[in-house]
């Protein structure tokens, strides 16, 4: 099964320009099915991380108010060709998803 994570990293000299896409519903708990009535319960990602060679260089913690798959970009400082990038997310259910790349 895929991470649920799409990560697309452009290197300019040594920062890396960093665009995430993430497959998540992001239910916020008020919502209620169409059929039945029925409150769909909160589930939704609480944080984000990113780490570059296993050091953490992001963390982004969420809450019920982002969008369905929601897309996130952001900056890191002192990248390289051939570093590894990681970028996962943990939600309130305790589910998570990770992907990694390497920067060319």
């Amino acid at each position: 099964m895929a991470s649920g994570i799409r990560i697309k990293a452009k290197l300019n000299g040594d920062q890396a320009e960093v665009k995430t896409l993430m497959k998540h519903n992001m239910e916020t708990g008020t919502a209620k099915d169409k059929k039945t009535g029925e409150t769909i319960p909160a589930h939704y990602i609480t944080e984000v991380k990113a780490e570059l060679n296993g050091k953490l260089v992001m963390t982004a913690n969420w809450g019920p108010a982002v969008s369905k798959n929601p897309y996130f970009a952001f900056n890191i400082n002192g990248a390289k060709a051939g570093d590894t990038l990681t970028v996962s997310w943990m939600d309130n259910k305790g589910e998570t998803a990770s992907e990694q790349t390497t920067l060319s």
